[in-house]
């Protein structure tokens, strides 16, 4: 049975983070969620197996115990589960193929850290045809929300506004896929969207300290001024149907010079939820996400959805 959400479980604490993650997101959206755990038998068990049970056993047990955490915090959601055999990978990226989200967790690498590089998480976000949310561990329902005043109990706390979505947006191949994405999910949530435009200042030609007599006029570098002016001019226009479709969102757009990476990062430290885009799809067993995509995995702290597009 087809699921619109997926999430992958491991027994980790990022694992189990993402499970809730992904059960919240399924009552927004009204749908089910499918808890999938991927397991495949060594040579040898590991030695995390009791002596007493089999990987397989193992592996059930884990499952359940996911499920039940799951079902104990959503006891109306439709929750259904699924064991699958197959190497980790390739058994999430099959186990999401009709999803409309795919939801792991993913390993921080301390306060300060982020998400592990080269980790299952990573591996399946460069090669994954569908978007992909990943969730770091301790991550709770509070979390997507801004800070409730004192007294306020846990029950209470989807009653607290939202905290923004961020969009990090290019200018130079707009995608329909990826700015949708992140203005329902703004709607959903019944928040702001702040989408982030961070672009590099074309270089400026550089003077020879000799040269022979110039066959024209010197270029002229353009003002950086003029340059930003131009930068949001296309920010808007690109945003301005999505505006109108999603009349109900409250939008603020970003234009600023910087690297895209250090400026989501920063961009994203009070937000609920980041979303990035991937373009094209890498088939390849090792592909990683691209640099922008990598840097803001490494140190962001909330959610982030990765969405491929074309």
């Amino acid at each position: 049975m087809a699921h619109d959400i997926v999430v992958g479980v491991d027994g980790s604490p990022e694992g189990l983070a993402a499970a809730h993650w992904a059960a919240r997101e399924a009552e927004r959206r009204g749908t089910g969620l499918a808890v999938v755990h991927v397991w495949h038998p060594h040579p040898h068990p590991p030695p995390y197996i009791p002596l007493d049970s089999t990987e397989h056993h193992w592996a059930e047990q884990l499952l359940g115990e996911a499920v039940r955490s799951v079902r104990n915090a959503h006891p109306g959601l439709r929750i259904t589960d699924r064991l699958v055999c197959d190497a980790t990978v390739a058994g999430m990226l099959k186990a999401a193929v009709d999803a409309d989200l795919l939801v792991l967790g993913s390993r921080g690498l301390g306060a300060l850290g982020g998400f592990l590089t080269g980790s299952v998480s990573q591996r399946v976000v460069g090669r994954s045809t569908r978007p992909v949310v990943l969730v770091r561990a301790g991550r709770s329902a509070a979390d997507e929300h801004l800070p409730a005043t004192d007294g306020v109990a846990p029950e209470e706390i989807p009653g607290t506004p939202y905290r923004q979505v961020v969009l990090g947006l290019r200018t130079d191949r707009p995608c329909d896929e990826l700015i949708e994405f992140a203005f329902d999910a703004a709607r959903r949530r019944g928040t702001g969207l702040s989408a982030i435009h961070a672009f590099r200042p074309a270089p400026v030609p550089s003077v020879p300290l000799v040269s022979a007599a110039p066959e024209g006029p010197a270029p002229v570098p353009r003002p950086l001024a003029h340059e930003l002016a131009d930068q949001e001019r296309t920010v808007a226009a690109v945003l301005r149907p999505w505006r109108e479709k999603y009349s109900t969102v409250r939008v603020t757009e970003t234009v600023t010079e910087g690297r895209a990476a250090v400026v989501l990062v920063r961009a994203a430290q009070a937000a609920g939820l980041l979303v990035v885009g991937r373009r094209g799809v890498d088939h390849h067993v090792g592909a990683v996400p691209g640099p922008v995509t990598h840097g803001v995995l490494h140190h962001v702290g909330c959610a982030v959805a990765v969405v491929p597009h074309g």
